[in-house]
């Protein structure tokens, strides 16, 4: 159990549930707003609806909206229809822009411009322009909350300009410096500013050397850029240079676990059904179609074997190591698959280059491959006394594995250069295909040398 400074979360609990219990206002909150906001929400969304009805009514919308950006998007669709409409209105009004954002993306229309309309006009403005820009792209994601100094003006008057801004900005850590035309021309640290005398003017100790996106970079370019150089947050220009906004890490974090879920569910052949939440129907109709395009490539897996109807025939024995050929391939062609995808995400391949990525995995599968042709013949002799066949097995797993290993790597390479997702490259279908070039390999070496069985 984590340690709440020196209270259990358990023992934080059960205070503010005695709290509310008693209805002591004063008790509750006391102890209640002591908690991070992220404990906070933790502990909000255990509680019963009787409960949290009171919490509504004894927290500001203001408290509130520390708590309700902390929450996940279905929790958030909960408690915000049990939220009295001033006491939500209220709330969307003190949440930074990209949270009111992000909820407005993911409930219907309807209720969206409900909200908006409901909210300080001012306020739904900006959630307006940030709604305008194209989905997953910085402009789309970025927030307007932050603080921007002129050049010329001193630290003196930037520190006053801070107790006066600093509550309503996402972050002060940076402070982004404009010039008349309101076009980014440098940055200054909060650690600059506070060892600098208070007479220097900002132009004197900013850095030039900024590191910026457009809003038109897609967000998981973003998501790059913040990692790479280590940011806490990366300024957002307009095509003029001019400062729009900022995306802060907190939100990175969120788009590459959202990207990554993604990912996931398109190489599992389950996009967009890897939700928990989602009813049993609307699983099985996104992960249908998959399910289906594979079920008809594997008729083709069957039209294989009985192309080699006659060699099974005549050594039925070759039968039993048909499983172990295709689970071979499929499995090392799903790790070259992961190895190109990941590669691919993190700009590894663009530095090694195509050829080298092949050239790497053929190598990996060949390796795997005889060690395994080393192991199975050897088995294939001991068990059945027959060494030709183990022969058979061997060669059969030493070009499967590696064709296979270049397969998984190849064709999510290949997706990438027309423009298209590689993660759709899904397991299941880089399986399929390495079941019928498996099968395929195996039968034709059998009917080569069949005559020597």
């Amino acid at each position: 159990m984590a340690k709440l400074n020196k209270k259990t979360r358990a023992q934080y609990t059960k205070a503010i549930l005695d709290s509310l219990n008693r209805g002591d206002i004063q008790e509750f909150r006391d102890t209640f707003l002591e908690l991070h906001p992220s404990d906070q929400s933790d502990i909000f969304r255990t509680l019963e609806h009787e409960a949290r009805s009171l919490i509504y009514t004894w927290l500001s919308p203001k408290e509130f909206a520390a708590i309700f950006e902390n929450l996940d998007i279905q929790d958030q669709k909960l408690f915000f229809l049990e939220m009295d409409q001033d006491y939500s209105s209220s709330m969307f009004d003190n949440l930074f822009t990209d949270d009111v954002v992000q909820f407005l993306t993911d409930i219907n229309k309807q209720w969206a411009n409900e909200i908006l309309q409901q909210m300080n006009a001012n306020k739904a403005k900006e959630v307006e322009a940030i709604l305008a820009y194209t989905h997953e792209t910085a402009g789309a994601i970025m927030t307007n909350e932050l603080i921007s100094i002129p050049a010329a003006s001193t630290v003196g008057d930037v520190l006053e300009k801070l107790r006066n801004e600093a509550p309503d900005a996402e972050i002060i850590y940076y402070l982004y410096v404009v010039d008349t035309d309101h076009e980014l021309v440098g940055v200054v640290s909060l650690r600059d500013l506070i060892i600098a005398s208070p007479d220097v003017v900002i132009q004197d100790i900013m850095s030039t050397r900024v590191v910026s996106v457009h809003d038109d970079m897609d967000q998981e370019d973003v998501g790059h850029v913040i990692k790479k150089y280590d940011l806490l947050a990366v300024p957002v220009l307009s095509k003029q240079n001019h400062l729009i906004g900022i995306v802060t890490v907190d939100d990175v974090l969120d788009i590459l676990e959202e990207e990554t879920t993604e990912d996931f569910g398109e190489i599992s052949a389950a996009k967009g059904a890897t939700d928990v939440g989602i009813s049993p129907f609307e699983a099985a109709k996104k992960r249908s179609p998959w399910i289906i395009l594979l079920m008809v490539l594997g008729l083709i897996t069957g039209s294989v074997i009985e192309s080699f109807e006659e060699t099974l025939e005549s050594v039925v024995l070759l039968a039993f190591f048909i499983p172990m050929i295709m689970d071979s391939g499929g499995n090392v062609g799903t790790q070259s698959l992961a190895v190109s995808v990941r590669g691919l995400a993190l700009g590894t391949i663009e530095k090694n280059g195509f050829w080298g990525m092949i050239r790497r995995e053929f190598s990996t599968g060949a390796l795997m491959g005889l060690i395994c042709m080393a192991l199975i013949s050897l088995l294939v002799f001991i068990f059945y006394g027959n060494g030709m066949l183990g022969i058979i097995v061997g060669v059969s797993i030493l070009c499967t594995l590696s064709i296979s290993a270049v397969i998984g790597a190849v064709i999510p390479l290949i997706i990438n250069k027309l423009k298209i997702d590689p993660a759709i490259a899904s397991g299941p279908f880089i399986t399929t295909l390495n079941d019928i070039i498996g099968l395929m390999i195996y039968f034709s070496i059998a009917t080569y040398l069949m005559e020597f069985l």
